[in-house]
């Protein structure tokens, strides 16, 4: 090893980020349309681009952000943002022998389709939309390929971010550890706001993928569905998942932060038989009822507080991992 060396390349991974795509999916009058924000980077026999300055081993960037608007503009599977994330993963890896992992991270908005009202019934616009939501619907897949382009196995998560929730009642607060720091009181009601962010991950499988006769790049991909909610099925897990946390929010009589949460996953767990762990986050978003005793206004008993303060921070952050036994 050279003197001016003293260290040696350990791990390395490239690729681009932060490439937007809207792609817009027409069915005669009626259109379907998605937005997304992908991330993907591979891994594979690239060291001397590195250590040797030799380029040749080397997809540019803007490669792979080509390769992803190619993938958005011919893909079946591209209203599907697990399955889209998985065909982008699997193109780079069969179409670059060198190449051996590749890792796809794909964030979807939110578009619903506008609701017009007549004769007592709403239908949807074929083709105008609206952002219905800041939260995101969140996909992260690791395609290997290392034991062969025949051979791609592929471990995929799923969730969602920035999810903001509410409840004005039905979350106390009690029986904590005090002592000569404790300054916060005890509660038995409070309101409780999170912006949830969700991650599960479902079993690894194996990827078939189908090549051109003429050339070595991809044709096609498919995974032989298990059953609802699996990953070829994974935009019913997203809606499940969204659905449950939000149902168990509203309707926990909440005793802690950390109580919710893991009613939320064992929920999860157990109304999808694929998914095999679940973490949430959980940042408290605080409203502190504003002292209003000076004046003869009581606005700090819990059943009479109703004008609070935000505080943006400091915040608790609450997050936990359940795994299937």
């Amino acid at each position: 090893m050279s003197a001016t060396e003293p260290g040696t390349l350990s791990h390395a991974r490239y690729g681009k980020d932060l490439v937007r795509v809207l792609r817009v999916v027409r069915e005669g009058s009626t259109h379907h349309v998605v937005e997304y924000n992908v991330k993907a980077l591979v891994e594979g026999d690239i060291a001397t681009s590195y250590t040797k300055a030799d380029n040749s081993v080397v997809v540019a960037t803007d490669s792979i952000k080509n390769i992803t608007y190619y993938i958005a503009k011919t893909s079946p599977h591209v209203l599907h943002p697990t399955r889209f994330a998985l065909h982008i993963a699997t193109f780079l890896l069969s179409k670059y022998p060198h190449l051996h992992k590749a890792f796809v991270d794909v964030e979807r908005l939110r578009w619903t389709r506008i609701p017009l009202s007549g004769q007592g019934q709403s239908t949807p616009h074929p083709h105008s939309f609206y952002r219905d939501g800041d939260d995101k619907q969140t996909v992260s897949v690791e395609v290997d390929g290392t034991k062969g382009k025949d051979k791609m196995v592929a471990h995929v998560r799923g969730g969602m971010r920035d999810l903001l929730v509410l409840k004005s009642t039905g979350s106390a607060f009690r029986d904590f550890v005090r002592d000569e720091f404790t300054t916060l009181l005890e509660v038995p009601d409070r309101i409780f706001s999170t912006s949830v962010d969700l991650e599960y991950a479902f079993g690894e499988v194996r990827i078939p993928a189908e090549y051109k006769d003429s050339e070595k790049t991809l044709k096609s991909f498919t995974l032989s569905s298990a059953g609802k909610g699996d990953v070829w099925d994974a935009d019913f897990a997203a809606d499940l998942a969204r659905k449950i946390t939000l149902d168990v929010f509203a309707t926990d009589e909440s005793e802690s932060v950390q109580a919710t949460l893991y009613k939320m996953a064992q929920t999860l767990l157990n109304e999808d038989q694929y998914i095999n762990t679940v973490t949430y986050k959980l940042p408290n978003k605080h409203y502190v009822p504003v002292d209003m005793r000076y004046i003869g206004v009581d606005n700090v008993t819990p059943t009479e507080a109703e004008v609070f303060t935000p505080l943006a921070a400091p915040s608790g952050l609450i997050t936990a991992t359940v795994t299937r036994k």
